[in-house]
């Protein structure tokens, strides 16, 4: 039995539809762990290539022990997907550090608050500094937060969290 083009046409229709669709959404979602150093991240809207711990030396962390008096960093790299308002893409970056019994010991709730934006390349990367001092201590484990968000497209965020070892 053969079938007529037209038919073969109606049925291929919403199948290269749903394709099309799917194809042409810039929507992303994932999770990932460095098991190394116990760094976990979840993303939802953004594209996201990585998120590291970053030594004082500023090269990536092989473990989640820092020395006191050291600075180090949670860098976000490869941050796209961000809504556009007048060119410029508006981050919002929160970093939280808490003692074991749930204290904050550093926190900011929004390392870019009053920021007059920037270009989609200029925020593709960002960086969270923390200071390990007082009133940190060796030998205690400290638990960091960092919530990205897209002040812009809202539903767009990254979430990273991890533990760290002060000795």
């Amino acid at each position: 039995m053969k079938i007529p083009k037209l038919a073969w046409m109606i049925l291929l229709a919403p199948l290269i539809s749903g394709v099309l669709i799917l194809t042409a959404c810039n929507f992303s979602k994932g999770t990932k762990k460095d098991f190394l150093t116990g760094l976990s991240f979840s993303y939802n809207g953004f594209r996201v290539r990585d998120v590291l711990l970053i030594d004082p030396a500023n090269k990536r962390m092989t473990d989640n022990k820092v020395q006191i008096n050291t600075r180090i960093a949670i860098a976000a790299l490869g941050i796209d997907n961000y809504g556009l308002q007048d060119g410029k893409v508006f981050p919002g970056m929160m970093l939280l550090v808490t003692n074991k019994k749930g204290t904050p010991i550093l926190k900011a709730d929004d390392l870019f608050a009053g920021d007059q934006g920037h270009l989609p390349a200029e925020a593709s990367e960002l960086r969270g500094d923390i200071t390990i001092a007082k009133p940190m201590v060796a030998g205690e484990t400290y638990h960091v937060k960092v919530h990205i968000w897209d002040k812009v497209k809202a539903g767009n965020e990254l979430n990273a969290e991890t533990d760290l070892v002060v000795q």
